[in-house]
């Protein structure tokens, strides 16, 4: 474990803006981990865990200690012949895992297909697409806590999943480094093709690669590469309101996608309702929306998370104001805009 000073982030996020770290170390190891966050208390540094930077919003300079999961380790862990327990480290990229476990013919991750990051940070986000949520398949999660050290495992229920939530963005938020994933996996056939159009697009007996395969092309028909155009993903979550508001919303725009859910509430689609505000391919200087799905902010380059969050401040209030629903990011910002 060697501690490096005035490290670059341009290439650790996926916007690709300019950022610089005071302190940066890459931990592969539980006893790495601990080493880091131990120094880290030892001399009052303020610490941002940084895994594949594919849902943060990085201003220019990360005072204190970026730590980095790196540690690649997976293994199998079998319950029965059809059943069985995958551990994986925090470091793994989420999609090399997806495509693994499909072409291993396991089941249970392949609808999360192409989701940029590593596994460590898919728990926060509680990850989903394509009808599965990741808590769908989660068993547990590995924490060390950062104030004393504490090793701790996180049961599925002890997370608190919820629609793009978890505890880690609540009580446990900046308490914890995920240093491990446990995910649940079948060889039983349990396909999800009821969303996307995903039932058109695979065999009528799909093994789990043919269902990674649909999706890979489905995103990339909708969503930018960020190797090619800075972005993370979905910028706002889809809006979750109540039964009485969507159905007044559905009275002026009979068009407007409205998913039920099983709490009673109606679910809103973010991209639609800022695509109906005219922001669908907008651009201003540096930064903009992507020109074929509305929900994707884009940064074109030279730009900073400042121009990007101004961007996406006027984009709230402009829904706001024509349907009455406040919308959410779903990156979170880090850094600091000065040195």
């Amino acid at each position: 474990m060697r501690v490096r000073h005035n490290v670059a982030l341009t290439d650790a996020n996926t916007l690709g803006f300019s950022a610089l770290a005071s302190r940066y170390v890459e931990v592969a190891t539980l006893d790495e981990a601990c080493q880091a966050l131990a120094l880290a208390r030892r001399y009052c540094w303020p610490l941002t865990v940084l895994g594949g930077g594919s849902n943060v919003i990085m201003q220019h300079y990360l005072s204190g200690l970026v730590l980095r999961p790196v540690g690649q380790a997976r293994w199998i862990e079998a319950l029965d012949d059809k059943r069985a327990l995958l551990h994986v480290e925090a470091g793994v990229p989420w999609h090399t895992l997806v495509v693994e476990l499909a072409q291993a013919g396991w089941w249970g991750t392949e609808n999360l297909a192409l989701i940029p990051g590593c596994t460590g940070a898919a728990p926060i986000q509680n990850i989903g697409a394509y009808g599965v949520e990741l808590a769908d398949v989660l068993e547990a999660v590995h924490i060390v806590h950062l104030e004393d050290g504490r090793y701790e495992i996180l049961t599925r229920e002890a997370c608190c999943f919820g629609y793009r939530d978890s505890i880690f963005k609540h009580a446990l938020q900046d308490r914890v480094v995920i240093v491990r994933v446990v995910l649940r996996l079948e060889r039983e056939p349990k396909p999800r093709l009821e969303y996307g159009g995903l039932s058109q697009r695979v065999p009528v007996k799909p093994i789990p690669i043919d269902i990674v395969d649909a999706i890979c092309a489905l995103r990339r028909e909708k969503l930018p590469d960020p190797a090619v155009l800075g972005n993370v993903g979905s910028f706002f979550k889809n809006p979750v309101v109540a039964e009485s508001l969507a159905s007044r919303l559905y009275q002026s725009y009979p068009d407007m996608p409205i998913y039920p859910t099983v709490t009673g509430d109606a679910k809103l689609a973010a991209g639609w309702l800022i695509e109906r505000c005219g922001f669908k391919g907008y651009r201003e200087q540096h930064v903009g929306v992507h020109d074929r799905q509305a929900l994707v902010l884009v940064h074109h380059g030279g730009g900073n998370a400042r121009e990007l969050l101004d961007l996406a401040e006027r984009i709230k209030l402009a829904v706001y104001e024509c349907f009455g629903v406040m919308l959410e990011p779903e990156p979170r910002v880090i850094g600091n805009e000065g040195h």
